[in-house]
């Protein structure tokens, strides 16, 4: 990571021990290195602070720098942040799907806004301490898992374009964590020891259902075992996710899991079995799928896919549709629509969460389940 040009680069700056470390590795690389901390939207109704952002975080943020030996200038991302991430995860809670903030908040604020700011201020690249890997072949930036197979991020950054790669940097693709806390304390850090945070940075500790409530109008309706007999009442449809047993409060029954939402009627089916059938798939639709070398594999092709973050892979066959009908009308349309069948039957397939496709270590890329 030697940078033997003067290279002038911008880190996003957390208040976090991973991006201190990054900031720091950067700096002694030889590289211009200036923080930046980004304010991002926060519920003042509820918590008043965005956890990425907090106060406390700055000050940390703030520590970091000083420490280091760098500048820290702040960015306002909060209004794109409302509308890009915060808008569509209720959007998509609304039409019965369950999204991932993540993944969005990469792709078009974290690192796409940034990138664009970087490139304004006359910076040659934007770091983070994401831990992932990235390495050009060819004149392609191809990505990979982190060392630390339990911190990999790539699954949060599979959206990524190449133009937005070639201008991207990772210093801690190489690293575990634990050896990150050891630099931590080596370099002297003031978030050392720091613990993180790994929930929603926009939804309170109360959770995101109750995040859900007060922004989406919420209507009760029936609770059904899959023959239609009535068992009980739900509180709204969003706040239900295929698979789920918490929350499904049925006067002393159950347990029970959340097997199929019908928006039409307004009904939770379920079932009293966690590894009923209907719960499990050998297939699903991807949409919007981002191919990370800028172009679409030769089809079909095998790989192994992720259909939630730590999910273990799962060997499959990918092939590309042509069009896909749209439920609402006759005629067929073309789109950016793959089938995925999985060698084994996968349990709780959610509309709305990423599939990523692998090739080993490799990413190859990934897009939403329909």
């Amino acid at each position: 990571m030697k940078n033997k040009n003067n290279k002038k680069v911008i880190i996003a700056i957390s208040g976090g021990v991973d991006s201190s470390v990054a900031a720091k590795l950067l700096k002694d690389s030889g590289y211009d290195v200036m923080g930046i901390f980004l304010h991002f939207w926060k519920d003042e109704l509820e918590i008043g602070e965005n956890k990425c952002c907090s106060l406390e975080s700055l000050a940390d943020a703030q520590r970091v720098c000083r420490t280091i030996g760098i500048p820290l200038y702040t960015l306002n991302f909060s209004k794109p942040f409302k509308k890009e991430v915060v808008d569509n995860f209720l959007a998509e809670y609304k039409s019965g799907r369950t999204p991932n903030p993540c993944v969005v908040c990469n792709k078009k604020i974290k690192l796409g806004l940034l990138i664009k700011k970087a490139e304004e201020l006359g910076f040659d690249y934007v770091a983070t301490g994401h831990y992932v890997k990235t390495k050009k072949s060819g004149g392609i930036v191809k990505m990979y898992k982190a060392v630390d197979a339990n911190k990999d991020q790539s699954y949060f950054l599979h959206k990524l374009s190449q133009d937005q790669l070639k201008k991207l940097i990772f210093p801690l693709g190489d690293y575990r964590k634990d050896e990150v806390r050891v630099l931590a304390r080596q370099f002297k850090l003031p978030t050392a020891t720091k613990k993180e945070s790994q929930e929603i940075c926009f939804v309170s500790d109360k959770g995101h259902n109750e995040f859900l409530k007060r922004y989406l109008k919420l209507k009760p309706g029936s609770i059904r075992l899959m023959n239609g007999e009535k068992i009980g009442e739900h509180k709204g449809l969003p706040l239900y996710t295929i698979g789920q047993r918490r929350g499904i409060e049925i006067g002393g029954r159950g347990p029970y899991y959340a097997a199929k939402m019908d928006y039409k009627t307004n009904t939770l089916f379920v079932t009293d079995s966690a590894n009923d059938q209907i719960l499990f798939g050998n297939s699903l639709i991807a949409k919007d799928v981002n191919w990370i070398a800028g172009r679409e594999p030769k089809m079909p092709f095998f790989c192994e896919a992720v259909i939630r973050y730590r999910h273990k892979p799962i060997k499959c066959k990918v092939k590309k549709l042509s069009s896909l009908a749209k439920a609402t009308e006759d005629k067929k349309v073309e789109s950016n629509v793959y089938e995925v069948k999985f060698k084994e039957p996968q349990r709780a397939i959610t509309a709305g969460q990423s599939v990523v496709f692998y090739k080993g270590d490799e990413l190859l890329g990934g897009g939403i389940i329909d």
